[in-house]
């Protein structure tokens, strides 16, 4: 017997006590358009019955069990390494894809291959009048936002490029993930998406927004946007992300901006009720500088890009941060 040739996609969906959202992910998957992918569930211990709810499966379904919770990180790199495509897409679980989200994502890396990395159009889950994101974002200071979250539909961009794919929905070549090491698992969940992409901007590659490519997302519907696990991982990545990658003048250059934003963002946390989990994440981050300074040399040695495409890709506009601005370009070539 013949082994079946590889799916043109492997679908990447880690589950933590997802609920009824992961019934709803998964059947979307069902839905798509494009039929060649497999998906593969890495469920991270979850002590809900999602699984057992999640009744409507695509037909190329694995379920791998942990048996710890391997955080969004590893879990996307556990399911990248057993994955068989060509192309590795990510899908939250409290995420439903529209039919031709693949299909979409797909036809536009195929027509512009010089952008490899694909972010898509995410729309509110709970709200279709409002925008969940238009890519990610990274301000030349050292902090790093979802383009348009909460901005009304009426501002979602044309397609474009953008800094990052927004993990929740992305696309990226899975030999290319494999190859720069996947998301760092250090970070266990958030920010992991934006760092990979800034590792992969060093190297020469540039992402893509495709409004065609649409996902409904709830957006922290598991973790809680505002809770410590949220605030604590949120400010220890962020940290980490901007030390890690960006180039040692530019670091120089923005320091002092990034000190005022630090202090700026402690303040805030105090008004809203976390300045301990703010201030834990700080502490955190500053205790594991170590890898993270290796990993920047590491970085250093296979870097690619000059520090004028760098520059170029990020957004100077501190304005752009406080309100959740969009920043999708016009391609350059």
């Amino acid at each position: 017997m013949t082994e079946a040739a590889p799916p043109v996609v492997t679908v990447v969906v880690v589950n933590y006590n997802g609920g009824e959202y992961l019934r709803g992910c998964l059947a979307s998957l069902k839905r798509q358009t494009f039929t060649d992918f497999e998906v593969i569930v890495v469920d991270n211990a979850s002590t809900d019955a999602s699984l057992a709810l999640a009744t409507e499966c695509p037909e190329r379904c694995t379920v791998l069990r942990q048996d710890r919770n391997l955080g969004f990180a590893e879990g996307n790199n556990v399911g990248a390494r057993v994955g068989k495509g060509r192309w590795l897409a990510l899908l939250n679980p409290d995420a439903v894809a529209e039919p031709g989200w693949l299909a979409a994502m797909l036809d536009a890396a195929d027509k512009r291959p010089t952008h490899r990395m694909i972010a898509c159009l995410q729309i509110s889950l709970h709200d279709k009048t409002r925008l969940d994101g238009a890519g990610d974002c990274y301000l030349a200071y050292g902090f790093a936002w979802r383009g348009g979250f909460g901005h009304p539909m009426a501002h979602a961009p044309t397609a474009g490029e953008c800094f990052a794919p927004c993990g929740a929905a992305a696309l990226y070549p899975r030999d290319l993930f494999l190859e720069s090491g996947g998301f760092e698992e250090r970070y266990f969940c958030y920010h992991e998406d934006v760092d990979l992409a800034f590792r992969l901007r060093l190297i020469g590659e540039r992402c893509q927004f495709v409004p065609g490519a649409v996902v409904r997302h709830a957006g922290s519907a598991i973790a809680g946007r505002s809770s410590d696990f949220a605030v604590f991982h949120g400010m220890r990545n962020g940290i980490w992300t901007y030390v890690r990658n960006m180039p040692g003048w530019l670091l120089l250059l923005t320091l002092p901006v990034w000190l005022m934003g630090s202090l700026a963002l402690i303040l805030r946390g105090a008004v809203r009720g976390v300045f301990k989990p703010t201030i834990r994440g700080y502490a955190a981050a500053f205790r594991g500088l170590g890898p993270m300074l290796a990993a920047r040399r590491q970085l250093r040695q296979r870097r690619r890009s000059k520090v004028s495409d760098v520059v170029a890709a990020l957004t100077w506009n501190p304005l752009r941060y406080l309100g959740r601005g969009i920043d999708v370009r016009p391609f350059r070539d």
